[in-house]
């Protein structure tokens, strides 16, 4: 897959971020995948992370989103009062009609050097430990498990990727 440039979300991608998520928690619950309930992502969550310039899209020609990433420079949610200069992914999405093409890589190539760009030397994530297909997905990347995070109702496996010279992306 060539490199990709997404743009930043607007209020006009609301919509279709809230429908590629909805399309893959029912994909997820279909295919017994555990990582995304459904419902788990409000509109007006989304509406505001887009307000506050996380979201990133990629479209097709038509304007259709066909994947997104939301960019974070923080994360004390999952990565506590953790000092560490990163730049941390969440809401990676790719619609299924587009699976197979590289954009999940290319999206992760891409929040990788917009923190080499910012000066940090890591690219963080998570996914469920219910999920082994991704926390598979995302080492085969170069991603390391460093920890785990438990919930009230669900654990994450916590990943890095080094981002120094030498590192994959």
């Amino acid at each position: 897959m060539a490199p990709v440039s997404p743009r930043p979300a607007s209020a006009a991608d609301v919509d279709a971020i809230h429908a590629l998520r909805r399309s893959l928690e029912d994909w997820m619950a279909a295919t017994g995948t555990v990582q995304w309930p459904r419902g788990s992502l409000p509109r007006e969550r989304i509406a505001a992370q887009v307000a506050a310039g996380e979201w990133h899209v990629v479209a097709d020609d038509d304007l259709d989103v066909l994947a997104t990433v939301r960019l974070l420079w923080s994360d004390p949610d999952f990565w506590g009062a953790d000092r560490t200069p990163a730049v941390y992914v969440h809401g990676l999405m790719v619609d299924r009609r587009a699976a197979g093409r590289g954009l999940g890589s290319a999206l992760l190539d891409w929040a990788a050097q917009r923190g080499r760009d910012a000066g940090v030397e890591v690219l963080r994530l998570d996914c469920r430990t219910t999920n082994p297909v991704l926390r598979r997905y995302y080492e085969a990347y170069g991603f390391r498990a460093v920890g785990q995070v438990e919930f009230a109702t669900f654990s994450c496996t916590l990943l890095e990727l080094s981002l120094r010279v030498g590192g994959r992306a």
